[in-house]
């Protein structure tokens, strides 16, 4: 038995779209999405450097 729900999350060289049109070719739709911030220590301060965004995919069916 396959899982039903995944996550994709937007890789570094894709767009938002880029990572939808992934999860289509894949057979799952979005059911959601959510953003964490990704830091970075630099002298012993954590400094943001980007967001991670990623999407909740349900399988579609068949």
């Amino acid at each position: 038995m396959s899982k039903k729900t995944i996550w994709f999350e937007v890789g570094e060289d894709e767009t938002m779209e880029d990572c939808l049109e992934r999860m289509k070719k894949e057979g799952y739709m979005p059911a959601g999405r959510k953003e964490e911030p990704l830091f970075e220590d630099r002298d012993g301060i954590p400094v943001p450097i980007r967001q991670i965004i990623k999407f909740k995919g349900i399988k579609t069916p068949e």
